[in-house]
């Protein structure tokens, strides 16, 4: 069923899962997480682009860590569910912040295991040439598709073609394709890098024997 969501609307997409820490200091967003604190309520943080993006995901916030004289205040927060916007409201009833008549969208979390042997040989070569191995490490054993969203070089409109995804096969079907894309360019770049730095130094080569 729809439901009226306080909405904070950022120019990044959030996860499922994904925990962020905000710095919240404009009144009407100090206003959203006093009530939300107060109320044990839920937020949500879809897309702004160049306009409001239907898609967000609700958030919960996990603990408030500091507050300021002025009222600002640092928050941890942890993604839960993406939403789809279908009326959206500048400010709520009687309340600074904006808000959104919102719907769950269904989401099918059964990945394909040959698909994920796939994305982990990718990972691993990508994460090789970019020097970023402790970030493959660093995944918990059953990670999902989100856990990496960030981490794969893609730009805000494929994170948000990635969060509008409805099951985790076809979650795995785009990091797949964009891995297979992108990692031939990496090593090429690098093996010209290698090429370019052995350029000027005396070379111990073997000639053919003819």
């Amino acid at each position: 069923m729809p439901r009226l969501l306080p909405l904070f609307p950022l120019n990044l997409v959030v996860f499922p899962g994904e925990k962020l820490n905000l710095h919240i200091f404009e009144p009407r967003y100090r206003q959203l997480v006093h009530d939300c604190l107060a109320e044990n309520l839920t937020f949500g943080i879809p897309l702004f682009t160049e306009q409001m993006r239907e898609l967000g995901t609700e958030m919960r916030i996990l603990s408030v860590e500091k507050t300021y004289p002025s009222g600002e205040m640092d928050i941890r927060t942890q993604g839960m569910s993406v939403f789809r916007i279908r009326e959206f409201f500048r400010e709520a009833p009687s309340k600074l912040y904006a808000a959104g008549t919102i719907e769950a969208i269904p989401d099918d979390n059964t990945p394909d295991p040959e698909l994920r042997v796939r994305i982990q040989h990718c990972l691993q070569q990508l994460y090789d040439v970019l020097g970023l191995r402790q970030l493959l490490q660093r995944l918990p054993i059953n990670y999902r598709s989100y856990d990496l969203g960030h981490h794969l070089g893609l730009s805000t409109e494929q994170e948000y073609q990635l969060l509008a995804a409805t099951s985790e096969l076809e979650r795995q079907e785009m990091i797949a394709e964009h891995l297979e894309q992108v990692l031939p360019i990496l090593l090429e770049t690098e093996r010209l890098k290698e090429r370019a730095r052995l350029n000027g130094h005396f070379k111990n080569l073997t000639p053919p024997a003819f």
